[in-house]
């Protein structure tokens, strides 16, 4: 059985014959406040959506005093015995 290969066309480059490319994984990165972020996040995991699965295992940079806060608050959100 022969295997698909998934193609992504761009649009035209300029070199006519040359407008499919094979599709290679980009890993762009953006910043941007946390702010912009949280609401958005915070609405889609109480919705719970399905496409969050998709990013699970994606990493996240946060600054240490961020951090430290979350992990605080992790542990004094704990129910005590």
């Amino acid at each position: 059985m022969r295997s698909n290969h998934l193609r992504v066309y761009y649009g035209p480059d300029g070199n006519p014959g040359a407008g499919v490319v094979e599709a290679q994984p980009q890993r762009e990165r953006v910043t941007v406040p946390l702010i912009e972020v949280m609401p958005l996040l915070a609405d889609a995991v109480q919705s719970e959506r399905t496409w969050l699965r998709d990013f699970e295992d994606d990493e996240v940079t946060i600054s240490m005093d961020l951090y430290e806060v979350l992990l605080a608050y992790q542990h004094y959100r704990r129910p005590s015995a």
